[in-house]
């Protein structure tokens, strides 16, 4: 019984196989050799960046709920304050700075800014602003 890959041909007897010749295998790891780091550059640079857009949305996140805080209580002067937030993971610190605004004098800016520091040691920060009323100011005027 002949295999059905093999092949004999009647003039010469030789035997041809169906396959790929070590040319096409060696020019095939090649060319795996070449695409495999590339591919995996490539997902280890989407993981970081998923990584530091994640921690930036929770840095956001938790500088918009303090400065809310602060907001509604009214528990801001002119000046600095800063502390920490109790996550999980990475240490978050916050600062607040608050100042007059320039355009108007019964209007006050507070500036949030969130620190931390990642895996690799790098420094982030997320900052955000607002304005709030100073009622102090207006019943002087």
């Amino acid at each position: 019984m002949i295999s059905n890959f093999l092949k004999i041909r009647r003039c010469g007897r030789k035997i041809a196989q169906r396959g790929f010749t070590l040319v096409e295998i060696l020019a095939t790891f090649v060319l795996i050799a070449i695409i495999i780091p590339v591919v995996m550059e490539g997902i280890s640079l989407s993981i970081k960046l998923g990584v530091k857009s994640r921690h930036q949305a929770e840095a956001g996140a938790l500088a918009e709920t303090r400065l809310a805080e602060m907001l509604l209580s009214g528990d801001y002067d002119n000046g600095k304050q800063s502390g920490d937030f109790e996550t999980d993971g990475l240490d978050y610190t916050w600062s607040l700075e608050v100042k007059d605004w320039e355009k108007e004098g019964s209007m006050q800016q507070l500036i949030m800014t969130v620190d931390w520091t990642d895996s690799l040691g790098m420094d982030h920060s997320v900052e955000l602003a607002t304005l709030a009323y100073s009622e102090g100011e207006s019943e002087s005027e």
